[in-house]
């Protein structure tokens, strides 16, 4: 089982930007697939973008298209989220969550094992 730590999170003005850091240890494998999830209080967790490490083949939710980009490093142990204009609607906890045991078909409607402490994002307007 991978362990995940997120960093980055912080408070910001509408418009403004951050980025996600999730790093992944793990003593024998490197997750192939890391997904961002993101928790608001009273809502549902929501799948936000998700990046096979193999081949970077990135998704993306529709709330953050545009805005939100996914990267890694070059041991593929690091994964961004780059979030640029930032709404009030993204305010969250957010997750990165790797070890796929469910497919939901598409990694952000899938289930995964390993999971992060979370980072909150705080958007004022």
């Amino acid at each position: 089982q991978v362990q995940l730590v997120e960093s980055g999170g912080g408070s910001v003005q509408a418009g403004g930007s951050l980025r996600l850091s999730c790093a992944a240890s793990a003593y024998t494998y490197t997750p192939r697939l890391i997904a961002w999830f993101r928790q608001a209080p009273g809502k549902e967790r929501e799948g936000v973008a998700a990046i096979y490490t193999s081949n970077g083949l990135t998704y993306y939710a529709d709330s953050v298209k545009g805005r939100f980009t996914l990267s890694q490093d070059n041991a593929k142990t690091t994964v961004y989220l780059q979030m640029n204009s930032l709404k009030p609607e993204d305010t969250a906890m957010y997750y990165c969550a790797a070890d796929l045991i469910s497919w939901g078909g598409s990694p952000l409607l899938s289930a995964y094992k390993s999971w992060g402490q979370g980072t909150q994002v705080t958007v004022s307007s």
